[in-house]
């Protein structure tokens, strides 16, 4: 889906004031698609400062970043894949509604984000990469924003083992064109699971440095 154009965002993003060693950068605002999309370009994203409160800002000054060539697919990995379907912006409101589950340690995904999140995606902005078992059950996927050459996860789930992992390579798969060595995906912060991926630490500095060249490459074809 083209991205729709959107309003301009209302909101002052400088870095002048970001504190050099806290993730945390600022809160308020508000999750208008105008907003999201800028902030994200600024090199920040949201979550609520606490269930249900305020939106807070953060920009890690350790980012969790993949570049594409750097992926790691286990021989394990790529046996589990062949009794998966990965599919792409077919279900996202139920991608949203799986990584929100209340269950799952950590959640933070309340109504206010899986509502911004859903007109986002409605607009051409926000996608989801699903993954499905043999009869066509949704078993995990991811969803994020796509600008230009950045992918920015926002979150992902698993209902079976190793298929948010192959979500993960369904995006690269996805992101991997002749443009390739200009895009980037963005997990927010490095995990174990992550880790063992491909991810890596970039500093905040690196991250904010290079992210103009990235905005600038244009779309994989898919979301043109």
């Amino acid at each position: 889906m083209t991205p729709k154009p959107l309003p301009m965002n209302r909101w002052d993003f400088g870095r002048d004031d970001w504190p050099v060693d806290d993730d945390f950068v600022g809160v308020g605002a508000d999750l208008e698609p105008g907003t999201l999309v800028a902030a994200y370009a600024t090199g920040m994203f949201p979550m609520p400062v606490e269930p249900g409160g305020p939106v807070g800002w953060w920009s890690p000054v350790r980012r969790g970043v993949l570049q594409l060539d750097r992926l790691r697919i286990t021989r394990s990995l790529r046996k589990t894949m062949r009794h998966f379907t990965v599919t792409i912006d077919t279900a996202f409101d139920e991608v949203v509604t799986a990584c929100a589950s209340p269950v799952r340690e950590g959640a933070w995904i309340d109504d206010q984000i899986a509502s911004a999140y859903s007109r986002l995606h409605d607009l051409g902005w926000a996608h989801s990469i699903e993954v499905r078992d043999a009869g066509g059950a949704l078993v995990g996927g991811l969803y994020g924003v796509a600008i230009g050459g950045l992918f920015a996860g926002e979150s992902m789930f698993h209902r079976e083992r190793d298929a948010s992992k192959a979500a993960l390579v369904g995006l690269v798969a996805l992101l991997s064109d002749e443009h390739a060595e200009r895009r980037l995906v963005d997990t927010q912060w490095l995990t174990p699971h992550l880790a063992s991926l491909g991810v890596e630490e970039w500093p905040r500095e690196k991250y904010l440095g290079a992210l103009p060249e990235i905005l600038e490459t244009p779309l994989p074809a898919r979301w043109r």
